[in-house]
Formats: structure tokens, C-alpha cells, sequence
């Protein structure tokens, strides 16, 4: 097993998730096998109980962990499917330890951080590393694995020198470090400066850890002398010096890294230069077309992303991932009109109406709506009034998880004239609970105790939009992360009013997907679909949204259920299920590229 360790210096967020994601990229495209692991120096055990503002979305995966947006990276750059093992934080270490010294596993020894917290460290890395995440048997050939924060900093100091224990215990020839650094440029002076990088390299040397390639970050290329300055203090030769620049989007990175031969910098630490006799060349002929074909898109599609956190665009990053491989699949341009759902209500008219109107002015203006998930009772009437305007004006609507509640209150609020309709998680008193807690939930622990990862929805109504836009499948495997589902014994009484309820889980007791067949397109999904959409196969449901926004739905459906099956989709991938295993597949849609546009104002990347 070989070793890449992604390590960042100066500042946080310089794109450490998105150079080890490249970084397995190239390897990929060089014909070896890629596993990856992220490291998250902070205490919490997993990602499940931290707000959005503190490290973006929470993803999950299909084994029901949750765990860092960069794991939702790796999967979708390396289309892999990783475990709640893959994320190391302090919390999980500390307490597999104090496990085994409550069950005497030291036999009486004195429990410190060495050797006893990095061993523990060392041996978590050795052991999920030789696990496949890309469906084939045998272990993976390179484990890319990414330290999270910044060097120097106090918590990760008993992963840096477990990690500088383990480049000795795997030897020389199967340990490469790749340091991220900053290359700033003073406004005053004009020119690139090296000292930041220079500082960092040296406290990485001082904890016992040099670097085989560096991984420059800087705004524009980096001149030559700049690169021999950087060789010279950092004693690291000019052909192993990257220089990962701004680009138009992060699709270009994986090319930039092999346009600087880092493939080659790389695989010669690792011993791993020659297949055979044949030099390893990375093949990224898909990965120039994506990017390309990015950069010329030019017909708008305007869609108003209705949350609550949008001042902190990596909240929805995989919604965001997913509007794009859809968008791009569909040819258009992505532009994400970001709608505070606060100010969308009565009263933000009356304390902040300049707000107020420009929020519903986007609204009014975009294309396609949709409220993605998210939990408590802040903004939801701005939600419910978003979800009225796309029902009673035949706008595009699609709600993930709490949007599909959303789109349940709503209903029974304005067709039922319900007017006391309500989740008990925002009013446990509520005289019609349309949305109430699931039994098995717990209400006094918070960690893993929701409904997560991978379950299976059944179709149920024959020809609806879900089911075609999933080419016709009978049931699809998705992936969830909820605590409250629609109440099911109101559920008669929403079909008979016009809400159709047409994937429910394996009991028909829990619904899963809902749709109006009288709106253009108006879909709800108690799953959240973005956490398996990847670049060359977007996710159903968003393919639909796009496709409605773009006027385009029709041919899509057409296109869709040109070849009828009974299939089940799991993985993206659509297949034939046991049941009937004479009927021929249908290959998914293709998709392209990422990143995205905000408010039409520049790129995210």
C-alpha cells in the first residue's frame, strides 16, 4: 500500500479537499486503484451534531455516516463510495482508546497520547486503507489521505506525529507528502512573496515531516524565480514545486496537476513510475471536455435556492454540485439566485423591507425554486410561502427532505384549509400534525439517532414524473437524514385532495417522494438525492428540475422512458433487478462538469 498525505500551511481553506481529490484524480487516470481518508483533528466524534456556519454541509454516506463535505468531494471526483471510517476525527480515536482501557486491552499500562493515541491513529489509517471503495474486490493501490486544518495547530499535533511515526513504520518508497501552501501578493508591493510558505515548511521540518512536492496556491501563475526561491528554502527540487492558480473552475485542477507532471513528481517518491515497462500517463481526455465544455456555457438557467443559511455557500455544497451536473447535462448555464427565507415573510416587511423586496423580486424572477434541508423552526414560513408561489404559479419546485414537509404543510394549509397543519418538531401542539416525529427516533441523544444513509423508496404510481426521470426504475436506493416524516395517517386524506404520494418505503407506511401531476413539475423527496449525484450521472430528481426550469422536461421524459423496464437504480447506476432478469438495461445520462454560478456574479470554486 502507497501513501499520499495532503497537508495545508499559512491559512485554512486554500483547497486542501480539492488538491487531494486531483491528486486522486491523476493517479486514477495513471491506472491505479484509489481509496481516501480525511482527517479532522476536532473532538466531536462525527460531523452530525455541528452547524452548518462552523464546517459547511454535513454529508452523508451510504453506511449512514456523517461526516465531512470533503468526503463528498472525494466521492464525487473519484466516483467511489467511502465509509464512516474514512473520517478520522480526535473524538473517534480518544474513545476507541478508552475503550480498550476499559476493557484492560493495556493490561494495566499507563494510557498516553504516545504511543497509545498514535498507534491507535496509525493502525485506523492501515486498516480502512485496504478497504475498496470502488466496487472491485482487493485492496486499493494509493490511499490519499488529508489532514484537515493548518500546521501548528494544537489539536492536530497528535496526527502529526503519528503521521511522521507512520512515514517511518511504511518505509521509504511508500510515503509522499504534499504540502499545500500560500503564495500571497501584496497590493502595495505587486509581487509574489515566499516567506508565509517558507515559515510553513520550517514548523512542518521542526514536527518532523518534510515534504516531497509542494502544492502553491496563489491568485495568478507563479513566475520562475519565485519557483527557484521556493526550491532553494524549502529544499524541495523546482520539478516537484506546483502551482495550483486560480481557474474558471475546479475541473481544470486535476489538468493542472498533470500540465506540471505532479503525476510524475509523485509517483516517483511512490515507486510506482512504471506499469510494467510502460510509463504511467494519466488519461484525462473526459476531464479536458468537462472542463471546456463549462467554460462555453451561455444560456441562463436562473434557480432561487430558498434557505437559511445562505450567507455560507459550502452549507448547500452538494445541493450546489448537483444543480450544476445537472445544469451542464441540460447545457445551461447555472446561475443560483441565493433567497434568505426569513425574508420572505410578513414580518421582515416591516423590519427590513428593502430585504424583503429583493428577496421576493429573486424569487419572483428565477426559473426553477428549491428549499433544501435543514432543521428548526427559523425561516420556515418564508419556505412555506416559497413552495405556495411555485405550486399556485406553476414554477419548477423540487423540496429535499424538509422541503418536501414544507411542500406537506403547505398543501394542507392552503387546498385543505387546514389552517392548524404543522410539523410537531416547530409546534408540538399542532391540531392537524401533518409532519410528526418518527417512533424510533430518540429525543434525548442527538448524535446518529436520525434516519441515515442508504435506504430503498418504491415506486407506487405508474408513469409518474419520479419514476421516469429514474428511467422507469420500481425502486431506488437513496440516501436520508431526517428525524420527522409525513404523518402517514393523514396521508388518505392528501390523495383525495390532489398530493400524490408516489414513493413510500418497504412498509408503504413511510412516504418518500411526493408530487402534484398537475403542475408542470412539483416534486418533493424525503431523501436527499445530491449526495449521489457525480459529474457524469446527475441525480434524477435535480436532472428534472433543471430540465422544467429550461423548458426541456418533456424530451427529457421522452428520452427517459424511450426504453421501458422495471429496473432499480442503486449507485447512480440504473439495474436490472432479480426479478426480471431478461429485461435490457438503460444507460444513465450523461452529465459534465462542476462548479457554479452565484447570483450570476462570478464563480464558485
Amino acid at each position: 500500500m502507497k501513501y499520499v498525505l495532503v497537508t495545508g500551511g499559512v491559512v485554512s481553506g486554500l483547497g486542501k479537499g480539492v488538491t487531494a481529490s486531483s491528486i486522486g484524480v491523476v493517479l486514477k487516470a495513471c491506472g491505479l486503484r484509489v481509496t481516501t481518508i480525511k482527517i479532522d483533528p476536532y473532538l466531536n466524534t462525527d460531523a452530525g451534531t455541528m452547524s452548518p456556519f462552523e464546517h459547511g454541509e454535513v454529508f452523508v454516506l451510504d453506511d449512514g455516516g456523517e461526516v465531512d463535505l470533503d468526503l463528498g468531494n472525494y466521492e464525487r471526483f473519484l466516483d467511489i463510495k467511502l465509509t464512516r471510517d474514512n473520517n478520522i476525527t480526535t473524538g473517534k480515536i480518544y474513545q476507541a482508546v478508552i475503550n480498550k482501557e476499559r476493557r484492560g486491552d493495556y493490561l494495566g499500562k499507563t494510557v498516553q497520547v504516545v504511543p497509545h493515541i498514535t498507534d491507535e491513529i496509525q493502525d485506523w489509517i492501515e486498516r480502512v486503507a485496504m478497504n475498496p471503495v470502488d466496487g472491485k474486490e482487493g485492496p486499493p493501490d494509493v490511499c490519499v489521505i488529508e489532514l484537515g486544518g493548518t500546521i501548528g495547530d494544537i489539536e492536530s499535533m497528535p496526527f502529526i506525529e503519528a503521521l511522521g511515526q507512520f512515514s517511518y513504520r511504511v518505509g521509504p518508497g511508500n510515503f509522499c507528502l504534499v504540502h499545500v501552501s500560500l503564495v500571497p501578493v501584496l497590493n502595495v508591493v505587486g509581487e509574489q512573496k515566499t516567506k508565509p510558505t517558507q515559515h510553513s515548511v520550517r514548523g512542518l521540518r521542526g514536527l518532523g515531516l518534510a515534504p516531497d512536492v509542494l502544492a502553491c496556491r496563489s491568485t495568478e501563475p507563479l513566475e520562475e524565480h519565485v519557483k527557484v526561491k521556493l526550491s532553494q528554502f524549502c529544499h524541495v527540487p523546482i520539478s516537484n514545486i506546483v502551482n495550483l492558480h486560480d481557474v474558471t473552475n475546479i475541473w481544470h485542477i486535476p489538468l493542472l496537476l498533470r500540465d506540471q507532471k505532479a503525476h510524475e513528481a509523485i509517483l516517483k517518491v511512490l515507486e510506482l513510475q512504471y506499469a510494467g515497462k510502460v510509463p504511467r500517463e494519466p488519461k484525462l481526455a473526459e476531464w479536458t471536455e468537462r472542463a471546456t465544455k463549462f467554460d462555453k456555457l451561455k444560456t441562463p438557467v436562473n434557480i432561487a435556492m430558498v434557505g437559511k443559511y445562505t450567507g455560507l455557500s459550502d452549507s448547500y455544497l452538494s445541493v450546489l454540485k448537483a444543480l450544476l451536473h445537472a445544469s451542464v447535462a441540460m447545457e445551461r448555464k447555472l446561475v443560483v439566485d441565493w433567497v434568505p427565507s426569513c425574508d420572505l415573510e410578513d414580518s421582515s416587511a416591516r423590519e427590513n423591507p428593502e430585504a424583503h423586496k429583493k428577496a421576493w423580486k429573486l424569487l419572483k424572477g428565477a426559473d426553477g425554486i428549491l428549499v433544501p434541508g435543514g432543521f428548526g423552526d427559523r425561516g420556515v414560513q418564508g419556505k412555506i410561502l416559497a413552495a405556495k408561489y411555485a405550486r399556485e404559479n406553476n414554477v419548477p419546485y423540487l423540496g429535499i427532505c424538509l422541503g418536501m414537509q414544507i411542500a406537506v404543510i403547505e398543501f394542507a394549509r392552503s387546498v385543505m384549509k387546514l389552517c392548524g397543519a404543522n410539523s410537531t418538531e416547530f409546534d408540538p401542539a399542532a391540531t392537524s400534525p401533518c409532519v410528526i416525529f418518527m417512533p424510533e427516533g430518540s429525543k434525548t441523544h442527538m448524535g446518529a439517532t436520525m434516519r441515515l444513509g442508504s435506504r430503498r423508496t418504491y415506486f407506487h404510481v405508474n408513469g409518474c414524473k419520479s419514476a421516469r426521470l429514474y428511467g422507469n426504475a420500481t425502486s431506488v436506493d437513496e440516501r436520508h437524514r431526517h428525524r420527522y416524516e409525513v404523518n402517514p395517517d393523514m396521508v388518505p386524506d392528501f390523495e383525495r385532495a390532489g398530493l400524490q404520494f408516489v414513493g413510500k418505503d418497504e412498509s408503504g407506511r413511510r412516504m418518500e417522494i411526493i408530487e402534484l401531476p398537475s403542475h408542470k413539475f412539483f416534486i418533493g423527496a424525503q431523501f436527499h438525492p445530491e449526495f449521489k449525484s457525480r459529474p457524469g450521472k446527475p441525480s434524477p430528481l435535480f436532472l428534472g428540475l433543471i430540465a422544467a426550469a429550461s423548458g426541456q422536461l418533456e424530451p427529457l421524459l421522452q428520452r427517459s422512458c424511450s426504453n421501458l423496464t422495471k429496473t432499480h437504480m442503486n449507485n447512480g447506476k440504473v439495474q436490472i433487478r432479480k426479478l426480471y432478469p431478461t429485461v435490457p438495461v438503460k444507460s444513465p445520462l450523461n452529465s459534465l462538469v462542476n462548479g457554479y454560478y452565484p447570483n450570476g456574479t462570478g464563480i464558485h470554486t
